[in-house]
């Protein structure tokens, strides 16, 4: 498998980043979204409290942490972390 680059984040990512927390949890089901300090992972809930989905914060196969909301394969190991498709459209468009 060829090793994957990982995107360069530029200053106002970093700063969201920093400001709002590191890292980001989502429903796989709905799309509930939040982003947390590693030092906070532990407050993460399980399950959804809108639909009762499994809530992610590591990628099953890796167990790296997802840096983007709008993230669909694993930025370290290509894995799928979710489906690409939530409310009938795509989380991600084609090639992006």
């Amino acid at each position: 498998m060829e090793a994957r680059k990982r995107p360069r984040r530029n200053w106002i990512q970093e700063e969201r980043r920093k400001t709002l927390g590191d890292w980001v949890a989502f429903c796989v089901g709905c799309g509930f979204t939040l982003r947390y300090f590693v030092e906070l992972e532990g407050e993460i809930p399980p399950t959804c409290p809108g639909c009762n989905g499994e809530v992610r914060h590591l990628c099953p196969q890796c167990d790296a942490r997802f840096p983007s909301a709008f993230l669909v394969e694993c930025e370290e190991c290509g894995t799928a972390v979710r489906p690409n498709q939530i409310f009938g459209g795509p989380i991600r468009k084609a090639g992006k």
